[in-house]
């Protein structure tokens, strides 16, 4: 007989996973912004452009080392030992013949790009597939426990360590050398800090029957990585072949921006989203409303977040990282449209792993993939912000598909879902407002830093009174989820 204090269990468990999330997310992605700010001052577009060009590769093979096993492990309901064996030496391996692998073919792509700078640096890079393996299973033994908090500590430990690093490596003049150091050491630090922490270490056990069990589940999320790849990916891809590493320098921090939003504003709560939803996978009516309540709850931080770096984002590339990153600014104002869809849909793939459809998920990426790759194909001959406007209009067009989905997963009221979101986007628009008054007004009056800092500011007030005076309710709801785990 289930516990009737189980749902709440549950809601502070998730509630307290939200906030370590959000420690972990806001105070690595706030920390790294701040390191990579002072390296792009340092460097120059073409440095970031180049080991932009050697992680395309990198990250194609990241996808087979953890084979999905790592997700198969947290959505899985009932876990043995050599689940957890099994995993680990098959990641192991297989992230030892990828280092292997990538040190070799290094010459290949460093000639397909014709950029001969980037062999050594995929060569030393490839080192981190070797170090990633080593902590995999551990994390998602964390994350299955909704244990966020020795991640949350060992992210922030990794990137200030990596940090340290890469920042000294530039100011001593190693260029492109302190963005490969930064990345191996971090990875170095994560996997020392998590085996710290972990009270689970692998036995000498290796079985075929439990690897398969994993392996059905995984192999539907090693599908899905591949096609988040060419999603994410085929455009760098193909910047890079066609226009060069320095334009590919230009658009890589203009999506390092969005990626780094993202982080802070959406994966927050993703993060919580799979173990929650597998908890609920027997209970549809339960999980509808988890879902709708965590859109809410999210479009209110995305929607804000994302419209105002559109109309900031000249005052931001210009303050933040100097006018020799001037070409980003219209890149950065169109990839930051597409914020308001990753409000709804960031939710789909924990869903669709939680209920044990990870085919489907599998499908709706091949498709958008597909599109994708025809998108950019098309735009990139009109240069990088054409190729920015292709992402944001695809995913657009896609919408109906995406929410059809859903509704045939879990039979959502599609009015509510969409309903979800209405709150934050008034609230949005009446701070977009204030801050169009500030800009007019004071362009002309006091430097790019002050109208920056007075925008956010005011910005920030005028849309917080917005919600409080327009739902009251759900304003003091998030006030008080916020205040749930110090009872």
């Amino acid at each position: 007989m289930q516990s009737s204090k189980e749902p709440s269990n549950l809601r502070q468990k998730a509630v307290r996973g939200v906030l370590w999330s959000a420690l972990e997310s806001w105070g690595r992605q706030l920390i790294s912004v701040g390191i990579f700010v002072v390296m792009a001052r340092l460097l120059d577009p073409q440095t970031f452009g180049l080991v932009a060009l050697a992680t395309i590769f990198l990250n194609f093979l990241q996808i087979f080392l953890d084979q999905g096993l790592s997700q198969a492990i947290v959505q899985r309901q009932d876990l043995e030992k050599e689940h957890l064996d099994t995993a680990f030496w098959a990641n192991l391996g297989v992230s030892a013949l990828a280092t292997i692998l990538s040190i070799a073919g290094a010459g290949l792509i460093a000639d397909l790009f014709k950029e001969p700078q980037i062999t050594p640096i995929i060569r030393c890079l490839s080192l981190s597939f070797i170090i990633s393996g080593f902590s995999s299973v551990q994390e998602a033994i964390f994350q299955r426990k909704l244990a966020f908090k020795p991640l949350a500590i060992r992210s922030l430990i990794a990137v200030i360590i990596g940090g340290i690093v890469g920042v000294t490596m530039a100011f001593m003049g190693f260029g492109v050398w302190s963005l490969v150091g930064q990345q191996l050491t971090s990875s170095v630090a994560q996997v020392l800090v998590l085996w710290w922490v972990s009270d689970w270490h692998p036995g000498f056990r290796f079985s075929q029957k439990h690897f398969k069990e994993l392996f059905a589940f995984g192999v539907n999320v090693m599908g899905i990585s591949l096609c988040n790849f060419f999603n994410r990916r085929s455009d760098d891809f193909l910047i890079g072949y066609f226009l060069g590493s320095t334009a590919l320098g230009y658009y890589s921090v203009a999506y390092r921006l969005l990626q780094t939003l993202t982080q802070l504003l959406t994966s927050i709560i993703v993060k919580v989203s799979l173990p929650t939803f597998s908890r609920l996978q027997a209970e549809p009516e339960r999980l509808r409303n988890a879902l709708y309540k965590a859109i809410q709850f999210t479009t209110l931080i995305t929607f804000p977040g994302f419209l105002a770096t559109v109309i900031l984002a000249p005052e931001i590339v210009i303050v933040v990282f100097g006018e020799k990153w001037s070409p980003s600014i219209p890149v950065m104002q169109v990839l930051n449209i597409i914020g308001i869809l990753y409000a709804y849909f960031f939710f789909n793939s924990s869903l669709m792993m939680a209920v044990g459809k990870p085919s489907w998920k599998l499908a709706l990426d091949f498709v958008q993939s597909v599109s994708n790759v025809v998108a950019f194909a098309i735009a990139v001959q009109w240069g990088i912000v054409a190729v920015a406007a292709a992402y944001v209009i695809r995913g657009y067009l896609m919408t109906p598909l995406t929410i059809w989905v859903v509704w045939k997963l879990i039979r959502i009221d599609v009015k509510t879902y969409l309903s979800q979101g209405a709150v934050a986007l008034a609230g949005t628009a009446i701070m977009l407002i204030a801050i169009a008054i500030v800009k007019y007004f004071l362009s002309n009056l006091i430097s790019t830093s002050a109208i920056l800092a007075i925008s956010i500011l005011i910005g920030t007030l005028v849309y917080v009174l917005s919600i409080l005076l327009i739902r009251p309710k759900l304003f003091w709801q998030v006030v008080n989820i916020a205040r749930l785990p110090n009872k």
